[in-house]
């Protein structure tokens, strides 16, 4: 009998987990293609009981990001008030290495 207590946990987690998930607490959607690990499976758990920790990840993958480079007074338009947008990876490459 105590498999029952353990079940009606199990089921007490699921059940918070989908009310939690319809009323926009936690997100469980995949974001940006990202694949699953171990921190994933308490990353809903985190956003219910520690908030702060969740925003302080999602600030930190923000200023990871590698952001466009300002243009140059020297660059000219680069064809931008033409309709055309050129982004040339190779320069990005050059000026921003891996590593």
């Amino acid at each position: 009998m105590e498999w029952l207590g353990f079940a009606i946990a199990g089921t007490g987690v699921v059940v918070f987990a989908v009310i939690a998930q319809l009323k926009g607490w936690i997100d469980l959607g995949s974001r940006r293609g990202r694949t699953a690990s171990g921190a994933n499976l308490v990353g809903p758990i985190d956003e219910v009981f520690a908030p702060s920790r969740q925003e302080a990840q999602a600030a930190w993958e923000a200023q990871t990001e590698l952001p466009a480079p300002a243009p140059l007074p020297g660059d000219g338009d680069k064809d931008v008030y033409k309709g055309n947008v050129r982004i040339d990876v190779a320069d990005l490459r050059k000026q921003y290495p891996a590593g």
